[in-house]
């Protein structure tokens, strides 16, 4: 009997070499922003931004670390490394506009699984309108090594940042929080069921939402563009990669300020609560310190708030103070107690 696997082309990446390879992942890219002056196939992109602001974020994604191939599909990996950088950039209040992909990669990767990831890539372009201008390729001994730079543009002086929130702010989040890192708990449980018997079949049956903001994140330009259209002043921004809480502490010691949150204003999907008490975990945990929501978090006066459409994917949580009232959150029956920033941790063994 034949195995299927017999029927799959692999192509080695050493038939193509490093500059073929290359031209064989990018050939489908084309410039969409005038900014663009030259893109993959030179020495260094070149991008003309005239009077604006350039802003760049950098993102390493190390398998192992931030991914495991065992349940990540190649191709929303690639659309996941994208779209992660393009948060930081939103985070700014600019416009992504270009980006770099730099792969490291072992001998256990054909083409055709590398094609597979840059796909993924090329619907984030196509979705976000953004260039692929450039990036680099090299041999890892162990894993697979992403690394990929969002380029921007903001407006001259409207570029916002973690250090200016103001005493008296009100802080915002946009969607939901938890769902991710309880996507993440469902994968790993499945791992270690096919780890402990591979003959056993996935059980993923009516999880669709939570995985898909695991490994599918998108980035919000809706509420960049939002802001811009009903013309509202944020005066800080930040987007929640490592859980709230450590994004609330990133804010407060740039902004050398204290915040106070309402547990019963933390905005939890009817899925993320569900699963969390399915787990035996407090949905407002997962929430706080789950990290990779990719949500904004963000702090603006009554103000810009009152200017907020009805109807916006924006839920205010609590309000900034002066750094002598320290960090903290408000629970449910009205008790105060210290907010402490448990998210995760790139570093962490």
């Amino acid at each position: 009997m034949s195995n299927k696997q017999d029927n799959i082309k692999r192509t080695e990446i050493s038939q193509l070499g490093e500059f073929g390879l290359i031209e064989h992942l990018t050939t489908e890219f084309q410039m969409k922003n005038k900014s663009t002056l030259r893109g993959v196939g030179d020495d260094a992109a070149v991008i003309n931004y005239g009077d604006k602001d350039t802003v760049v974020s950098t993102d390493l994604l190390l398998e192992g670390v931030h991914f495991d191939l065992m349940y990540t599909p190649l191709k929303h990996l690639g659309y996941k490394a994208v779209t992660v950088n393009l948060s930081d950039i939103y985070a700014m209040n600019a416009d992504p506009k270009q980006i770099t992909v730099s792969i490291g990669v072992s001998n256990r990767m054909s083409v055709e699984a590398l094609s597979e990831f840059y796909a993924g890539i090329y619907i984030a372009c196509e979705r976000y309108g953004v260039d692929l201008v450039g990036g680099d390729t090299t041999t890892s001994l162990k894993g697979f090594t992403i690394s990929v730079t969002a380029i921007g543009e903001g407006e001259r002086g409207k570029i916002t940042q973690r250090q200016t929130a103001k005493e008296g702010d009100i802080v915002c989040v946009t969607g939901d929080l938890g769902a991710a890192f309880l996507g993440l708990q469902i994968l790993e449980r499945e791992k270690d069921v096919f780890l402990a018997s591979p003959q056993a079949q996935p059980d993923l049956g009516g999880q669709d939402y939570v995985l898909q903001r695991f490994l599918k994140p998108e980035a919000r330009k809706d509420i960049v563009d939002m802001f811009r259209q009903a013309d509202i002043s944020v005066n800080a921004m930040i987007d929640v990669s490592d859980g709230l809480s450590s994004e609330l502490f990133h804010l407060c010691k740039q902004s050398e300020l204290g915040v106070q949150i309402r547990e019963a204003d933390l905005p939890i999907s009817d899925e993320a609560t569900e699963l969390a008490l399915k787990f035996g975990m407090d949905p407002m945990v997962c929430a706080l310190n789950g990290g990779e929501d990719y949500e904004l978090l963000f702090t603006l006066d009554e103000s810009s708030y009152n200017k907020l459409p009805v109807g916006a994917d924006v839920r205010a949580i609590g309000k900034m103070l002066n750094q002598a009232s320290g960090k903290n959150i408000e629970s449910r029956s009205g008790k105060v107690h210290e907010l402490l920033a448990q998210g995760w941790s790139h570093l962490d063994d």
